[in-house]
Protein backbone atom coordinates (compact mmCIF):
# COMPACT_ATOMS: atom_id res chain seq x y z
CA UNK A 1 0.00 0.00 0.00
CA UNK A 2 1.33 3.45 -0.89
CA UNK A 3 2.15 5.63 2.13
CA UNK A 4 0.26 8.92 2.06
CA UNK A 5 3.47 10.82 2.89
CA UNK A 6 5.51 9.38 0.03
CA UNK A 7 4.51 12.16 -2.36
CA UNK A 8 1.60 13.53 -4.33
CA UNK A 9 -1.28 11.27 -5.25
CA UNK A 10 -1.10 9.71 -8.70
CA UNK A 11 -2.78 11.58 -11.52
CA UNK A 12 -6.26 10.21 -12.25
CA UNK A 13 -6.71 8.37 -15.54
CA UNK A 14 -7.67 10.68 -18.45
CA UNK A 15 -11.26 9.39 -18.43
CA UNK A 16 -11.74 10.20 -14.73
CA UNK A 17 -11.73 13.40 -12.69
CA UNK A 18 -10.96 13.93 -9.00
CA UNK A 19 -14.01 13.90 -6.75
CA UNK A 20 -13.53 17.56 -5.80
CA UNK A 21 -13.60 18.63 -9.45
CA UNK A 22 -16.80 16.65 -9.91
CA UNK A 23 -18.43 18.18 -6.83
CA UNK A 24 -17.51 21.65 -8.08
CA UNK A 25 -18.98 20.80 -11.46
CA UNK A 26 -22.24 19.63 -9.87
CA UNK A 27 -22.66 22.66 -7.63
CA UNK A 28 -21.42 25.08 -10.27
CA UNK A 29 -23.83 23.91 -12.95
CA UNK A 30 -26.88 22.90 -10.88
CA UNK A 31 -26.92 25.68 -8.26
CA UNK A 32 -25.88 29.30 -7.74
CA UNK A 33 -23.92 28.35 -4.63
CA UNK A 34 -20.28 29.49 -4.77
CA UNK A 35 -18.37 26.70 -6.46
CA UNK A 36 -15.59 27.53 -8.89
CA UNK A 37 -15.68 25.02 -11.74
CA UNK A 38 -12.09 23.91 -12.24
CA UNK A 39 -12.74 21.56 -15.17
CA UNK A 40 -15.28 21.59 -17.97
CA UNK A 41 -14.78 18.31 -19.76
CA UNK A 42 -16.38 14.91 -20.04
CA UNK A 43 -14.51 13.32 -17.09
CA UNK A 44 -15.51 16.20 -14.78
CA UNK A 45 -19.08 15.98 -16.07
CA UNK A 46 -19.10 12.23 -15.40
CA UNK A 47 -18.09 12.68 -11.77
CA UNK A 48 -20.20 15.80 -11.38
CA UNK A 49 -23.46 14.32 -12.59
CA UNK A 50 -22.90 11.26 -10.41
CA UNK A 51 -22.63 13.75 -7.51
CA UNK A 52 -25.79 15.63 -8.51
CA UNK A 53 -27.87 14.19 -5.63
CA UNK A 54 -25.36 15.73 -3.22
CA UNK A 55 -26.16 19.15 -4.66
CA UNK A 56 -29.82 18.28 -4.23
CA UNK A 57 -29.25 17.45 -0.58
CA UNK A 58 -27.75 20.88 0.09
CA UNK A 59 -30.52 22.66 -1.84
CA UNK A 60 -33.17 20.64 0.00
CA UNK A 61 -31.72 21.44 3.41
CA UNK A 62 -31.48 25.14 2.59
CA UNK A 63 -35.11 25.06 1.43
CA UNK A 64 -36.39 23.13 4.44
CA UNK A 65 -34.81 25.36 7.09
CA UNK A 66 -36.84 28.55 6.49
CA UNK A 67 -40.05 26.58 6.00
CA UNK A 68 -39.60 24.70 9.25
CA UNK A 69 -38.64 27.89 11.09
CA UNK A 70 -41.74 29.70 9.85
CA UNK A 71 -43.92 26.86 11.09
CA UNK A 72 -42.20 26.73 14.47
CA UNK A 73 -42.56 30.51 14.83
CA UNK A 74 -46.31 30.33 14.27
CA UNK A 75 -46.64 30.63 10.51
CA UNK A 76 -49.15 28.51 8.66
CA UNK A 77 -48.29 25.44 6.58
CA UNK A 78 -49.21 27.20 3.34
CA UNK A 79 -46.71 29.99 3.99
CA UNK A 80 -44.04 27.49 4.99
CA UNK A 81 -44.66 25.49 1.83
CA UNK A 82 -44.54 28.55 -0.44
CA UNK A 83 -41.22 29.69 1.01
CA UNK A 84 -39.79 26.18 0.78
CA UNK A 85 -40.70 25.99 -2.92
CA UNK A 86 -39.26 29.44 -3.57
CA UNK A 87 -35.81 28.64 -2.21
CA UNK A 88 -34.80 26.01 -4.82
CA UNK A 89 -36.04 28.33 -7.55
CA UNK A 90 -33.77 31.06 -6.19
CA UNK A 91 -30.83 28.68 -5.76
CA UNK A 92 -31.06 27.69 -9.44
CA UNK A 93 -31.94 31.17 -10.79
CA UNK A 94 -35.17 29.59 -11.95
CA UNK A 95 -33.33 27.63 -14.63
CA UNK A 96 -35.05 24.33 -13.87
CA UNK A 97 -38.45 25.98 -13.98
CA UNK A 98 -37.46 27.68 -17.22
CA UNK A 99 -36.41 24.29 -18.56
CA UNK A 100 -39.79 22.85 -17.64
CA UNK A 101 -41.57 25.67 -19.46
CA UNK A 102 -39.37 25.42 -22.56
CA UNK A 103 -39.69 21.64 -22.70
CA UNK A 104 -43.47 21.89 -22.42
CA UNK A 105 -43.51 24.39 -25.28
CA UNK A 106 -41.29 22.12 -27.37
CA UNK A 107 -43.36 19.02 -26.72
CA UNK A 108 -46.62 20.87 -27.30
CA UNK A 109 -45.53 22.52 -30.53
CA UNK A 110 -46.12 19.43 -32.70
CA UNK A 111 -43.21 20.64 -34.85
CA UNK A 112 -40.29 18.59 -36.19
CA UNK A 113 -37.35 18.15 -33.84
CA UNK A 114 -35.25 21.00 -35.25
CA UNK A 115 -38.14 23.46 -35.11
CA UNK A 116 -39.15 22.32 -31.63
CA UNK A 117 -35.58 22.89 -30.42
CA UNK A 118 -35.64 26.37 -31.94
CA UNK A 119 -38.86 27.13 -30.05
CA UNK A 120 -37.27 25.94 -26.82
CA UNK A 121 -34.33 28.34 -27.28
CA UNK A 122 -36.55 31.39 -27.63
CA UNK A 123 -36.63 33.72 -24.64
CA UNK A 124 -40.42 33.95 -24.44
CA UNK A 125 -42.72 31.36 -22.85
CA UNK A 126 -45.66 29.94 -24.75
CA UNK A 127 -49.02 28.77 -23.43
CA UNK A 128 -47.86 25.19 -22.79
CA UNK A 129 -44.95 26.51 -20.74
CA UNK A 130 -47.14 28.83 -18.69
CA UNK A 131 -49.58 26.05 -17.85
CA UNK A 132 -46.77 23.65 -16.94
CA UNK A 133 -45.14 26.23 -14.65
CA UNK A 134 -48.33 27.21 -12.87
CA UNK A 135 -49.46 23.63 -12.33
CA UNK A 136 -46.06 22.44 -11.12
CA UNK A 137 -45.71 25.25 -8.58
CA UNK A 138 -49.29 24.90 -7.38
CA UNK A 139 -48.95 21.16 -6.89
CA UNK A 140 -45.61 21.49 -5.12
CA UNK A 141 -46.93 24.11 -2.70
CA UNK A 142 -50.15 22.17 -2.07
CA UNK A 143 -48.32 18.90 -1.42
CA UNK A 144 -45.77 20.50 0.87
CA UNK A 145 -48.52 22.33 2.72
CA UNK A 146 -50.11 18.99 3.54
CA UNK A 147 -46.77 17.71 4.83
CA UNK A 148 -46.15 20.80 6.97
CA UNK A 149 -49.71 20.61 8.31
CA UNK A 150 -48.78 17.27 9.82
CA UNK A 151 -45.48 18.46 11.34
CA UNK A 152 -42.45 20.55 10.48
CA UNK A 153 -40.37 17.37 10.48
CA UNK A 154 -42.45 15.74 7.76
CA UNK A 155 -42.47 18.94 5.74
CA UNK A 156 -38.72 19.38 5.95
CA UNK A 157 -38.06 15.73 5.13
CA UNK A 158 -40.39 15.90 2.15
CA UNK A 159 -38.60 19.00 0.85
CA UNK A 160 -35.18 17.37 1.14
CA UNK A 161 -36.37 14.13 -0.45
CA UNK A 162 -37.88 15.99 -3.40
CA UNK A 163 -34.72 18.04 -3.97
CA UNK A 164 -32.42 15.02 -3.87
CA UNK A 165 -34.72 13.01 -6.14
CA UNK A 166 -34.84 15.88 -8.63
CA UNK A 167 -31.05 15.82 -9.02
CA UNK A 168 -30.98 12.02 -9.07
CA UNK A 169 -33.27 12.20 -12.11
CA UNK A 170 -30.56 14.29 -13.76
CA UNK A 171 -27.97 11.66 -12.92
CA UNK A 172 -30.07 8.98 -14.59
CA UNK A 173 -30.69 11.21 -17.61
CA UNK A 174 -26.90 11.54 -17.98
CA UNK A 175 -26.35 7.80 -18.19
CA UNK A 176 -24.66 6.02 -21.06
CA UNK A 177 -26.82 5.64 -24.13
CA UNK A 178 -28.79 8.89 -23.76
CA UNK A 179 -27.83 11.18 -26.68
CA UNK A 180 -27.63 14.96 -26.83
CA UNK A 181 -30.16 16.75 -29.03
CA UNK A 182 -27.74 19.46 -30.13
CA UNK A 183 -23.93 19.79 -30.14
CA UNK A 184 -23.70 22.67 -27.65
CA UNK A 185 -24.94 23.54 -24.18
CA UNK A 186 -25.18 21.66 -20.91
CA UNK A 187 -27.09 18.78 -22.50
CA UNK A 188 -24.21 18.01 -24.84
CA UNK A 189 -21.70 18.35 -22.00
CA UNK A 190 -23.35 15.76 -19.75
CA UNK A 191 -25.32 13.46 -22.08
CA UNK A 192 -24.17 9.85 -21.81
CA UNK A 193 -21.35 10.51 -19.34
CA UNK A 194 -22.49 8.51 -16.30
CA UNK A 195 -21.86 4.74 -16.42
CA UNK A 196 -25.01 2.69 -15.95
CA UNK A 197 -23.55 1.00 -12.89
CA UNK A 198 -22.86 4.34 -11.23
CA UNK A 199 -26.38 5.54 -12.03
CA UNK A 200 -27.86 2.38 -10.54
CA UNK A 201 -25.68 2.70 -7.43
CA UNK A 202 -26.76 6.32 -6.95
CA UNK A 203 -30.40 5.30 -7.27
CA UNK A 204 -30.07 2.52 -4.71
CA UNK A 205 -28.26 4.83 -2.30
CA UNK A 206 -30.90 7.56 -2.50
CA UNK A 207 -33.79 5.11 -2.09
CA UNK A 208 -32.17 3.50 0.95
CA UNK A 209 -31.21 6.82 2.53
CA UNK A 210 -34.72 8.24 2.00
CA UNK A 211 -36.21 5.21 3.71
CA UNK A 212 -33.67 5.39 6.54
CA UNK A 213 -34.31 9.09 7.11
CA UNK A 214 -38.07 8.45 7.40
CA UNK A 215 -37.71 5.34 9.56
CA UNK A 216 -38.03 7.30 12.87
CA UNK A 217 -41.53 8.24 11.64
CA UNK A 218 -42.43 4.57 11.40
CA UNK A 219 -41.98 1.66 9.01
CA UNK A 220 -44.92 2.70 6.77
CA UNK A 221 -43.37 6.15 6.40
CA UNK A 222 -40.02 4.62 5.41
CA UNK A 223 -41.73 2.57 2.73
CA UNK A 224 -43.66 5.60 1.51
CA UNK A 225 -40.51 7.71 1.12
CA UNK A 226 -38.76 4.96 -0.80
CA UNK A 227 -41.85 4.60 -3.01
CA UNK A 228 -41.92 8.36 -3.58
CA UNK A 229 -38.37 8.32 -4.92
CA UNK A 230 -39.06 5.35 -7.20
CA UNK A 231 -42.35 6.79 -8.48
CA UNK A 232 -40.68 10.12 -9.23
CA UNK A 233 -37.87 8.40 -11.14
CA UNK A 234 -40.40 6.36 -13.13
CA UNK A 235 -42.27 9.49 -14.21
CA UNK A 236 -38.98 11.20 -15.04
CA UNK A 237 -37.91 8.21 -17.11
CA UNK A 238 -41.15 8.32 -19.11
CA UNK A 239 -40.62 12.02 -19.77
CA UNK A 240 -36.98 11.42 -20.70
CA UNK A 241 -37.91 8.79 -23.26
CA UNK A 242 -40.58 11.04 -24.70
CA UNK A 243 -38.08 13.88 -25.06
CA UNK A 244 -35.43 11.67 -26.66
CA UNK A 245 -37.97 10.46 -29.22
CA UNK A 246 -39.32 13.96 -29.80
CA UNK A 247 -36.07 15.96 -29.87
CA UNK A 248 -33.63 13.19 -30.85
CA UNK A 249 -31.86 13.63 -27.53
CA UNK A 250 -31.66 15.74 -24.39
CA UNK A 251 -30.92 19.41 -23.79
CA UNK A 252 -30.30 21.52 -20.72
CA UNK A 253 -34.00 22.41 -20.76
CA UNK A 254 -34.92 18.73 -20.64
CA UNK A 255 -32.74 18.27 -17.56
CA UNK A 256 -34.56 21.13 -15.86
CA UNK A 257 -37.92 19.65 -16.76
CA UNK A 258 -36.91 16.25 -15.40
CA UNK A 259 -35.87 17.84 -12.11
CA UNK A 260 -39.15 19.71 -11.65
CA UNK A 261 -41.35 16.80 -12.72
CA UNK A 262 -39.60 14.31 -10.45
CA UNK A 263 -39.68 16.69 -7.48
CA UNK A 264 -43.39 17.31 -8.02
CA UNK A 265 -44.14 13.61 -8.31
CA UNK A 266 -42.24 12.79 -5.12
CA UNK A 267 -44.15 15.44 -3.20
CA UNK A 268 -47.50 14.20 -4.51
CA UNK A 269 -46.75 10.62 -3.45
CA UNK A 270 -45.73 11.80 0.00
CA UNK A 271 -48.88 13.91 0.29
CA UNK A 272 -50.99 10.82 -0.39
CA UNK A 273 -49.77 9.33 2.87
Amino acid sequence: MRDSFDGPSPTPPPDRAPLLDGVRFAFGTLTVLPARITRWDRPAARTGMACAPLAGLVVGLLAAVPGALLLVLGGGPLLAAAVTVAVPAALTRGLHLDGLADTADGLGSAKPAAEALRIMKQSDIGPFGVVALVLALLVQVAALSDAYADSWIRGALAAVTAAVTARLAMTLASREGVPAARPGGLGAAVAGVVPRGAAAAATAAVVLLAAAAALPLGLPAAGRYAAAVLAALLVAELLLRRCVRRFDGVTGDVFGALAEVSATTALVVLALG
